[in-house]
């Protein structure tokens, strides 16, 4: 009942409810769904009560994948990591280096006493001589290399070249000096004879007594080489190249070259050292390209690119090792100065000559014998020898 003596306060009224489809029993709720927070939502299955997250089991089925973020910067190794790196590949390096070295010279074959003292023998003097011969030993070639390097079928050996090194304390550049095979000398104890004879007769030590006693300069090491062993080092270094001065053909030396800057593989390298022809004095041509091959081969061996590279540098240790043959007091390391002297550039020359005589049953280049004496008076006294005498060789 409204209050006495006032008008009637109005009537708050609910929103009227959408009336419902034709054909729809009183009190059934309408069909087409239900409102949610005010609006018309589709479908007809019940609305669940939000909840809360939180201890819910993770939702059955693949997740979604992760939005690819923006990576963050590839880490640098430190400093102290690159350390560690650089100080373990030396550390092999090093290993294998020194393995090496005494894997050289455990294969060095030495002649036992070639360099051993006698009476009257020179004295020792300043620097480091090396007496470097080339035989002409066929040991190890068969008959078709025979064949193929020309070089006949001689019975015994005989020396081919033979050389003086000397190697100075000081900074000069070393000295190179050809012997010529066919030089007139006193043979130690045999008489006047030829120089090649000296090693025919008795052998690397007679051989070293007499250039010894010859020249006055006592030899500290001593190194042969056949031909087997001359080819297969320049083939193990992939061959070497040699200015040609004039072109060679030589059938008994199977040498047939054109003129100019060549490589020579080592049956070409054989036939130019044994080569007599070309120059007014062939034997003395054939000392200077003996000189100019000899420094060729022995500064590539020594090269980076050779001793680095293991293709190289061990069938270089193999092949060297089995042709070299030294006196038995040298070593790997006295071949190590070797080959570094011979990569430095040496002065080279050969013995100044003054005109012939017979000697051994034919002729013999004898010496000129004031020259010759200044030469190796400069070797035994570690000094640069003189540029006349230099010229003259």
């Amino acid at each position: 009942m409204p209050p006495s003596g006032g008008a009637a306060a109005p009537t708050a009224k609910l929103p009227a409810t959408p009336a419902a489809g034709p054909g729809a029993a009183a009190g059934e709720p309408p069909r087409g769904g239900s409102r949610v927070y005010g609006r018309q939502r589709s479908g007809n299955s019940p609305v669940r009560p939000l909840r809360s997250s939180k201890g819910e089991p993770p939702p059955s089925g693949p997740r979604p994948p992760a939005a690819a973020g923006p990576k963050g910067p590839r880490r640098r190794p430190s400093g102290r990591t690159i350390a560690k790196i650089v100080a373990a590949v030396l550390a092999v390096l090093l290993v294998a280096a020194v393995g090496m070295f005494f894997w050289i010279d455990s294969r060095l074959a030495g002649i036992e006493g070639v360099l051993a003292d006698y009476k009257g023998r020179p004295a020792d003097t300043p620097g480091s001589n090396w007496l470097l011969v080339g035989s002409d030993s066929r040991k190890g070639l068969s008959a078709a290399q025979r064949r193929k390097l020309a070089t006949g079928r001689s019975a015994g050996q005989r020396t081919d070249s033979m050389m003086l090194l000397h190697i100075p304390e000081g900074s000069d550049r070393p000295t190179l000096v050809s012997l010529p095979r066919d030089s007139a000398v006193t043979v130690f104890g045999k008489g006047r004879n030829k120089l090649n004879a000296a090693y025919a007769i008795g052998g690397p030590r007679l051989l070293a007594q007499t250039v010894e006693t010859v020249t006055g300069v006592r030899v500290d090491h001593y190194m042969e080489i056949g031909f087997a062993g001359f080819v297969g080092i320049v083939d193990a270094i992939g061959g070497v190249e040699i200015d040609v001065r004039a072109a060679v053909d030589d059938p008994k030396a199977g040498l047939k070259l054109k003129k100019g800057r060549q490589v020579l593989d080592g049956g070409q390298a054989l036939g130019y050292v044994r080569t007599r022809k070309g120059g007014a004095l062939p034997d003395f041509e054939r000392t200077k390209r003996q000189r100019q091959f000899l420094g060729a081969v022995v500064k590539k061996a020594a090269s980076p690119g050779v001793l680095l590279n293991p293709f190289t540098s061990i069938p270089l240790a193999m092949s060297a090792t089995e042709a070299v043959t030294v006196d038995d007091g040298t070593g790997a390391f006295d071949l190590l100065s070797l080959g570094l002297a011979m990569g430095d550039s040496p002065v080279t020359t050969v013995v100044p000559f003054g005109g012939s005589e017979i000697a051994g049953g034919g002729t013999a280049v004898r010496w000129d014998r004031a020259k010759a004496i200044r030469l190796f008076d400069a070797l035994k006294e570690d000094k640069p020898v003189p540029k006349d005498i230099l010229d003259a060789g």
